[in-house]
C-alpha cells in the first residue's frame, strides 16, 4: 500500500489527517523508550473499548540503494508472508477472526503497519507484530509471485493513470538530486529486477526496534501499554546498527522547468505546478503553518481565490485548487492544479493562475481571509481526530519525520499566532518559478503513441495496500 500521494488532492488529505492535532479532544499523550531503543507513544481514548496499534519503521523509498527503487514498498507486501510460528495468511486471518482490521503503507520516509481491534486483543496483535519484526521467512516461492503483484499494482495505479504519470514525471524533475525524485512504488525497470536477496537485506538492515516507533491509541493506559510492550517487544535485539539516513541534498534551484505529457487516454488537458517547499519539521518559525493556511485561502475549496476567480467569475477552469504537503523528513511541496474548460487554451489558464500568485505576493492576504482559514482548520481538526486511527497516524507521522510530541500538541496554540505577514513572507519564500516544475497533460496527437513500446506507459509514485 503505497502512499505517494497520488496527486495533490490526496496530498492535502494526508496532510490534514496526519498533521492537525485535536483542539476538541483533551489528549494526555505519554511517550517512553524501551531499553532496545523502541520508541513508544500512548494516546488514551476511552470512548470505546477499541485500540489502534501502529508500528512505524523509519525507512521508506528515499532510503533505498541506487538501482533498487520500490524495495521498501515490496518488503511491505512481503511482511505478510509469514514466520515459522505464523505461516502465510495467519497474521491477517487471526486479526480478522478476532474482529479486527489491518493494513500497511509506505511513503518516502517511513513504512507503517496497523491494526484496529478490541482492547482485549491488543496482546495478540503485539505478539504477531513482534514475531514478524524478527522472524520473517522469505523464499523464492513466496517472494517472486508477490513481485508480480507489485508490478501489476504499479500498472493499475500509475501506468494506467495519465495524471499519475504526469505527477511522477514532475517529481522526477523537481528533485534533481534528492531521492524524493523516484516514485515510492519504484520504476518498473528496477522493480522487475528485485530479488529475494534484496528483500532480505533490506529487512535485516532496517526492521529492528531501534529503528521503530510504536503508537497505541485507544482504551488503554500508559502502564498497560508499557507492560505489554516490554513483554512482546522488549526482548527483541538489534542485530545490526541502524543505517544512517544519508540523502543527497537538493541543490539550490536556478531554473524553472516544464514537463509536457501527451497521452491519448487523457480526455481533457490538465495543468499542475509544484514548488519545492520546506518540510514542516525544518521550516523556520511559523512558515509551515503559514503555508498550510495559504494553500487553503488560495485553493482550498469553492470559496477559495482560485475557485472563485477561475471557475465562477472567469469561467476558464472546470476546477482549480492548491495544496501544501510538509509531512516529510527533508522537503515538502506547494502546488496548484487546474483543468481548463472546453475551448480554453491551457496557457490562458496558466496566466490566470500566475496573476493570482503575483497578487498574493504583492498584496498578501487579508486578516478576514486568514481568520476564516484558521477557524476552518481548527474546526476540521476536531472532526479528523474523532477517528482513533487518525490520532495514531498524527503522532506516528510527526515522530517519523523529525517532529516531537510537544510540537504536535502545541499546534492549536501555534496556529493562533500566525499573521497575514507570515503568509506573505512564506509565499515570497516558496513561490519562486526557479524552484518550480510546471506540468501539462494533453491528449496525444493523432497517430502518436502514448507510453513506452508495447503499450507500457511511463511511471509515477504512490503506495498503500
Amino acid at each position: 500500500m503505497y502512499a505517494r500521494i497520488l496527486g495533490p488532492l490526496f496530498a492535502c488529505l494526508v496532510f490534514t489527517l496526519a498533521a492537525r492535532p485535536a483542539v476538541a479532544l483533551d489528549l494526555d499523550v505519554s511517550e517512553f523508550k524501551l531499553a532496545n531503543g523502541l520508541d513508544v507513544v500512548v494516546i488514551p481514548d476511552h470512548r470505546s473499548a477499541v485500540v489502534t496499534h501502529m508500528m512505524w519503521y523509519r525507512v521508506g523509498a528515499a532510503d533505498e540503494d541506487r538501482g533498487k527503487s520500490g524495495i521498501a514498498h515490496f518488503l511491505e507486501h512481503l511482511m505478510f508472508k509469514g514466520t515459522p510460528k505464523h505461516p502465510p495468511g495467519d497474521f491477517s486471518r487471526l486479526v480478522r477472526i478476532n474482529g479486527g482490521v489491518e493494513n500497511a503503507f509506505t511513503t518516502q520516509d517511513y513504512t507503517a503497519y496497523f491494526q484496529r481491534i478490541a482492547k482485549e486483543r491488543l496482546p495478540l496483535v503485539m505478539e504477531l507484530e513482534a514475531d514478524r519484526m524478527q522472524n520473517l521467512v522469505l523464499t523464492n516461492e513466496n517472494v517472486l509471485p508477490e513481485l508480480q503483484v507489485v508490478m501489476e499494482e504499479r500498472r493499475e495505479r500509475t501506468d494506467n493513470s495519465p495524471s499519475a504519470l504526469l505527477g511522477e514525471q514532475i517529481d522526477s524533475v523537481l528533485y534533481a538530486a534528492h531521492p524524493y525524485g523516484k516514485p515510492v512504488i519504484g520504476w518498473m525497470s528496477e522493480v522487475a529486477k528485485l530479488t529475494r536477496d534484496d528483500a532480505v537485506n533490506f529487512y535485516r538492515a532496517h526492521y529492528e526496534p531501534a529503528n521503530a516507533i510504536l503508537v497505541v491509541a485507544g482504551d488503554v493506559t500508559p502502564d498497560e501499554v508499557r507492560a505489554l510492550a516490554e513483554k512482546y517487544y522488549g526482548g527483541i535485539p538489534n542485530p545490526f546498527p541502524v543505517p544512517a539516513r544519508v540523502r543527497t541534498p537538493e541543490p539550490v534551484p536556478i531554473a524553472e522547468r516544464r514537463v509536457t505529457l501527451r497521452d491519448d487516454r487523457a480526455a481533457t488537458p490538465y495543468w499542475q505546478r509544484s514548488y519545492l517547499a520546506p518540510a514542516e519539521a525544518k521550516a523556520p518559525g511559523r512558515e509551515a503553518l503559514a503555508l498550510d493556511l495559504l494553500a487553503d485561502i488560495i485553493g482550498g475549496g469553492t470559496q477559495s481565490i482560485l475557485y472563485q476567480k477561475l471557475v465562477v467569475e472567469q469561467q476558464i477552469a472546470a476546477y482549480a485548487a492548491a495544496w501544501y504537503s510538509g509531512d516529510s523528513l527533508d522537503y515538502g511541496s506547494f502546488g496548484f492544479y487546474a483543468s481548463p474548460t472546453p475551448g480554453v487554451d491551457p496557457q490562458k489558464l496558466e496566466a490566470a493562475v500566475d496573476a493570482i500568485i503575483a497578487d498574493v505576493l504583492t498584496k498578501g492576504v487579508t486578516q478576514d481571509q486568514l481568520d476564516t482559514a484558521r477557524t476552518r482548520a481548527l474546526a476540521d481538526s476536531a472532526y479528523v481526530l474523532d477517528r482513533q486511527e487518525s490520532l495514531a497516524r498524527m503522532f506516528g507521522v510527526a515522530l517519523a519525520t523529525g517532529q516531537t510530541v510537544r510540537q504536535v500538541l502545541d499546534w492549536d496554540k501555534d496556529i493562533l499566532q500566525v499573521t497575514p505577514r507570515d503568509l506573505q513572507d512564506a509565499a515570497r519564500d516558496v513561490l519562486e518559478l526557479r524552484a518550480s516544475v510546471t506540468g501539462l497533460l494533453l491528449p496525444a496527437s493523432k497517430g502518436q503513441v502514448a507510453g513506452l513500446p508495447g503499450g507500457q506507459p511511463v511511471a509515477p509514485d504512490t503506495t498503500q495496500n
